[in-house]
């Protein structure tokens, strides 16, 4: 894999990209940068061309004032696929890179040969309700205020990214990955691009259920849980999607590419949705 500076829907988007065969866009999460594929992409480069980009306003990519809504994301990812001269893609994302993904399955269906979503939620999309029963996680209020969590948090960066890479695996993060992790999320202004991503949580809800009020999602989706959003994406996706196969992960974290990469594989791999004993 190797890193590219690519300018797409207005921004220089950070794209790792290795591989030969049909077009693979993976779409990380927080607090991750395209990294976090990196247990994964040795056995996905033989079969696909893979796109890794960091998100806007995360790792490389430009750190942008505003745009960090699902809608404008899967718009970068468009662009980044026109720049890259790819007319389709499977397309991947996990946590924060989900919604973008699952909005480009709606909005552009011919630009997306398959849907892989992971260990997120579709802002307010019925199915939800167990997994919410106790209110959103507490993090989701603590990044939601403007300029709060960054005055916080500027200084203690390691701590606090360290804490969602504990939580968030089953084996822990090797130490160089997680140092590039942390790196990549201190000082201020990392940190307000992270969290923006979570103050435009509403606005993204907001084009999602416009999106599902006019129209299903037409393009094959395999959704993934884990621990701890299990199969809460699989109910929110069953009832607006036409084919979709469900798959929850045993002994398996948040961060799937690197606590089961081994059960992630076949699962990314274009056309194979043979069942490996998950459910």
């Amino acid at each position: 894999m190797r890193e590219h500076r690519i300018t797409a829907n207005g921004i220089d988007l950070n794209v790792a990209i290795g591989g030969e065969g049909p077009a693979l866009l993976l779409l990380h999460g927080f607090p991750h940068t395209w990294r976090v594929w990196s247990a994964v992409l040795p056995h996905l480069t033989p079969h696909h061309r893979v796109i890794a980009p960091d998100l806007r306003g995360l790792g490389g990519t430009t750190r942008a004032d505003g745009g960090y809504d699902a809608g404008t994301l899967a718009a970068d990812a468009e662009a980044l696929l026109d720049a890259l001269g790819e007319p389709a893609a499977t397309v991947a994302g996990i946590d924060a890179g989900a919604p973008p993904a699952f909005l480009l399955g709606m909005r552009r269906p011919e630009r997306v040969h398959r849907l892989v979503l992971m260990e997120s939620l579709l802002g307010r999309l019925p199915g939800a309700e167990d997994f919410l029963a106790g209110g959103p996680p507490w993090w989701f209020g603590f990044h939601a205020v403007p300029d709060l969590a960054e005055t916080v948090l500027t200084g203690h960066e390691a701590e606090y990214i360290g804490w969602f890479l504990d939580a968030g695996t089953r084996g822990g993060v090797p130490r160089e990955l997680r140092d590039h992790f942390v790196a990549a999320y201190t000082g201020r202004d990392a940190l307000r691009c992270a969290f923006a991503h979570y103050r435009a949580m509403p606005e993204s809800a907001r084009q999602i259920a416009e999106a599902v009020a006019t129209g299903r999602l037409t393009v094959p989706t395999v959704a993934i849980g884990a621990h701890p959003v299990g199969e809460t994406l699989a109910r929110q996706l069953r009832p607006v999607t036409d084919v979709l196969e469900s798959h929850v992960l045993d002994d398996c974290g948040h961060i799937i590419p690197l606590d089961r990469p081994d059960a992630l594989v076949p699962l990314l791999k274009s056309g194979d949705f043979a069942r490996t004993g998950h459910r």
